[in-house]
């Protein structure tokens, strides 16, 4: 029954597709499902060449970045004093806009995959870290005074109690990976790649090319979807036990005086400058593309280029900001509405993966079409980037209500809607903390990227007019300005997380 509503729905999209494609003929804007199954078949050999080259370096950036993002999760948990250090530093990585990193990739690697695979890493390894460590926190105080009793340290906590509670957590950043790491293989391939499906989706788009644009496009999401589903099965063998009650009780606020919060912060900006400078001199990269904190500081003393900076950043926070909370409501949202009516479900998660597996660089010029180059269109690129790990971690959260709980309800007789807002959302709210953490970057990922294609204004297109006329003063000042409003934003949502947790979910502020 399930796998016929499945064909009967997927038959009834593709024909109101196809009709779309037609009624818009000559508009190059869409390509039916005719048009792309032509192109397909008649190019089949290239398109499979380049599918494997993308999909092989994505695969080994997935391994490489998820294993650096559970070592980092590992770490934090063992150390817990050093968990704003890392994730600080973390941040600020994730943080560098891919139009800087690329070409300064391309240089280090050469013609290789080097690049494409390391770009694939980093699009997945921050998401992963921070569902990871939501899971390794995700232990009653119980469980860890009862070890505490029993003479074991953190380490055999870890092995213990803290590896089997993250597990689902776990399997949510991977899920939310795959996609992000096909696309970051793409995105890898825009710098200069020799082969490849973002090679041929560059080429495409450049010429005009709707048909190919559209297919390649399909496989993409295809591919990140198959990932998609692997991992979801691997998520529903290995995590087939019910989430327990976590009883923990209220903690002490022993929070820490200003003063050192504040040298805890000079030490890490300290700790940024060093490896900053230290890594630019012992790759030996040249100082006339490659800029030291110096340069920028000196840079950044003329009033003319500070406020040519600051009026472009005024423009792209107007964009972020709203695509930012757009698309936290919507993905949490959604998750709510599938858990009242899981049928529909099977329905939007693949709209919903498509939607993050395709390239921004690809779906940025149709929903600017779609909703125009002013606000509208600006606000939807964001918050469809920001839509899916929302989603995704949003519905983990709210199937991680305790069966007990569960069982409680239902035995009063408490409706859906009761059982929702008592006892589902507020197990939701880890997650959906964790989503609003990753979507800090993600947000200015996506609204430097659509303001390079469509808007015409801030960041992004500063960026873009700067390192295509070598002004890479103002390239480096721009990336440094983005990773500072990245880690304000993430401090301020870390400090309403604290507030919130600190009701609802003790545990997580171990």
């Amino acid at each position: 029954m399930a796998v016929g509503r499945f064909i009967v729905t997927a038959v009834v999209f593709a024909l109101v597709w196809e009709f779309l494609a037609r009624a818009q003929t000559g508009s190059m804007i869409i390509s039916g499902p005719v048009a792309i199954a032509e192109y397909l078949t008649n190019n089949s050999g290239l398109i499979v060449r380049a599918a494997t080259e993308t999909t092989t370096n994505a695969v080994l950036g997935f391994l490489w970045g998820n294993l650096a993002a559970m070592m980092l999760a590992v770490i934090v948990t063992l150390l817990p004093r050093s968990e704003w250090t890392i994730s600080t530093l973390a941040l600020l990585v994730f943080c560098i806009p891919l139009i800087a990193s690329g070409p300064i990739l391309r240089v280090l690697f050469g013609p290789g995959p080097g690049p494409q695979i390391t770009l694939a890493a980093l699009a997945v390894y921050y998401t992963t870290f921070l569902a990871f460590l939501v899971g390794l926190k995700a232990v009653s105080q119980n469980w860890t005074d009862l070890m505490g009793v029993y003479g074991r340290g953190r380490v055999a906590t870890l092995f213990t109690v803290r590896l089997r509670a993250s597990v689902p957590y776990l399997f949510v950043g991977l899920q939310i990976a795959a996609p992000a790491a096909f696309l970051g293989a793409m995105i890898g391939e825009f710098t200069g790649a020799e082969r490849g499906l973002g090679v041929l989706t560059l080429r495409a788009m450049r010429g005009l090319q709707t048909d190919a644009t559209w297919s390649l496009a399909c496989v993409s999401a295809g591919i990140a979807m198959l990932g998609y589903g692997c991992l979801g099965a691997l998520r529903r063998k290995f995590t087939p036990h019910a989430p327990v009650i976590l009883f923990s009780p209220k903690r002490l606020d022993l929070g820490r005086s200003i003063t050192i919060q504040l040298i805890g912060f000079v030490s890490v900006v300290g700790l940024v400058f060093v490896l900053w400078q230290g890594a630019m001199d012992a790759f030996g990269l040249n100082p006339f593309f490659a800029k030291r904190p110096g340069d920028i500081f000196r840079f950044l003393s003329e009033p003319a280029h500070l406020n040519t900076l600051l009026a472009a950043l005024g423009a792209t926070l107007a964009y972020a900001v709203p695509g930012y909370l757009a698309g936290l409501g919507l993905g949490a949202g959604l998750a709510i509405l599938l858990m009242l009516w899981p049928p529909v479900a099977r329905a939007t998660m693949p709209i919903a993966i498509a939607l993050r597996a395709v390239p921004i660089i690809t779906t940025a010029p149709l929903l600017v079409l779609a909703f125009g180059r002013g606000f509208t269109g600006t606000v939807a690129i964001v918050a469809v980037m920001i839509f899916f790990p929302t989603l995704v971690a949003c519905l983990q959260g709210l199937r991680q209500t305790p069966a007990q709980i569960v069982d409680l309800f239902e035995s009063y007789g408490a409706s859906r809607f009761q059982l929702l807002r008592s006892a589902q959302i507020p197990a939701m709210l880890p997650a959906l903390f964790a989503s609003a953490r990753m979507a800090v970057p993600a947000a200015l990922l996506a609204v430097t990227t659509a303001e390079w294609l469509a808007t015409g204004r801030g960041i992004g297109v500063l960026m873009a007019l700067t390192s295509s006329t070598s002004d890479y003063n103002m390239l480096w000042s721009c990336v440094v300005v983005l990773c500072l409003v990245a880690v304000v934003s993430y401090a301020f949502v870390a400090w309403c997380e604290k507030k919130v947790l600190g009701i609802y979910a003790n545990e997580q502020l171990a």
